[in-house]
């Protein structure tokens, strides 16, 4: 099954959340998806939208102060953020490895922070724009299956 790399524009929160919600009509138990982009960018919007696409009824917010939510919907979503963890073997001893290998769909905000541990076939997901700004989202790694709707194919890898 091939991949794809997609930009889509997205000119105010609800279109972040639909993008995200799009996605997550074509996850699979296992997928992890890695979140990039500045304090503000919308990555919690996105998830917002990836829970909402996965059936989540509760309201989602950032684990900021306890490092991971966990959601079910159609399959069991954990959302992990690494904002204020101090350095990778913090990251680890909190047991990352876990969700990263697990069958759920694993969503980590703050990425960057365990690059190197990410699985192959992790889906890169990195937004830009701040305040006001309309948000580019740049996905990388899309499986099979995108909607077609409000994203540019650039590549098929």
């Amino acid at each position: 099954m091939g991949t794809h790399n997609l930009v889509v524009d997205a000119p105010d929160p609800e279109a972040t959340r639909a993008t995200g919600e799009r996605l997550a009509r074509i996850l699979r138990p296992g997928d992890v998806v890695a979140l990039y982009g500045e304090l503000g960018a919308g990555k919690t919007c996105f998830i917002q939208g990836l829970a909402r696409g996965m059936g989540v009824r509760s309201e989602v917010t950032s684990p900021t102060f306890i490092f991971v939510n966990e959601y079910q919907g159609r399959l069991p979503i954990y959302h992990v953020d690494l904002y204020r963890t101090e350095d990778l073997q913090e990251i680890v001893d909190l047991g990352i490895e876990e969700y990263l290998y697990g069958d759920g769909i694993t969503v980590v905000e703050w990425a960057e922070k365990i690059e190197h541990l990410l699985p192959a076939g992790t889906i890169r997901v990195t937004i830009s724009g701040l305040g006001d700004e309309p948000r580019k989202i740049r996905l990388e790694g899309v499986p099979e299956g995108w909607d077609g709707q409000g994203g540019v194919i650039e590549a098929d890898l």
